[in-house]
């Protein structure tokens, strides 16, 4: 796959009925959601700045902000998904805020963010170099992004098992396995290609690690 700075992929919208059968699946193992949230939580300094990129129906950044003071903001490119988000943190009671927008343009101000996490989508963006330029423009001084995103070669039981794991119905996981097979893996970025991407970047070098089917990949300012 070429990691050029524009990706042939352009990303099938996840609005309307799309973004809402996503999100009951992804809600349905909020637990996961929470044990990520507490596992960030033990990092971040007290009242730290954190921004999600593409954070979906909202469910870690609202399990974050369930932790400690921090502010929260969300950034996400579906509209359907920045109401609903929004929507989910009001219910929740926590102060998160959710803005529509692309993330290799984002609507921040240099060094805004002390922390960046996003999760499952990084693969997905039509132009990944430029969105990693962007973390790196909004990152303070010493912050650091964290990319949580899908592995190409990640074994087919480990895909199955994750899938159990979601609590998903027979037809709901039958979509999901399809998904799997036939579109994510497909645009699944290898460890190789991060550290491509990453190097034409200012941060040049990232530590990846593997994580279950994916790969964690952490770059400091």
């Amino acid at each position: 796959m070429s990691t050029t700075t524009k990706k042939g992929y352009k990303g099938l919208g996840m609005e309307g009925a799309i973004a809402r059968w996503y999100a009951r699946n992804r809600g349905k193992d909020m637990g996961a959601f929470r044990r990520q949230a507490e596992a960030l939580a033990a990092r971040l300094p007290a009242g730290a700045d954190v921004l999600e990129v593409a954070p979906g129906p909202g469910f870690l950044a609202i399990e974050l902000a369930k932790c400690g003071a921090y502010r929260i903001v969300g950034l996400d490119i579906s509209q359907t998904f920045v109401r609903m988000a929004a929507e989910n943190a009001a219910r929740a009671g926590v102060a998160v805020t959710f803005r529509h927008g692309n993330a290799a343009a984002m609507p921040f101000e240099p060094g805004s963010f002390d922390r960046i996490v996003c999760q499952a989508a990084f693969k997905n963006f039509t132009e990944p170099v430029r969105a990693l330029h962007e973390m790196h423009r909004v990152l303070r001084p010493g912050g650091s992004a964290e990319i949580l995103d899908l592995r190409p070669d990640a074994p087919p039981d480990a895909i199955a098992d994750h899938i159990k794991e979601m609590g998903l119905g027979w037809f709901n996981a039958l979509l999901t396995r399809l998904t799997f097979k036939y579109l994510l893996l497909k645009r699944a970025y290898s460890q190789q290609q991060f550290r491509d991407m990453v190097a034409r970047t200012p941060f040049g070098t990232c530590d990846i690690c593997e994580e279950g089917i994916g790969l964690a990949v952490t770059l400091r300012k």
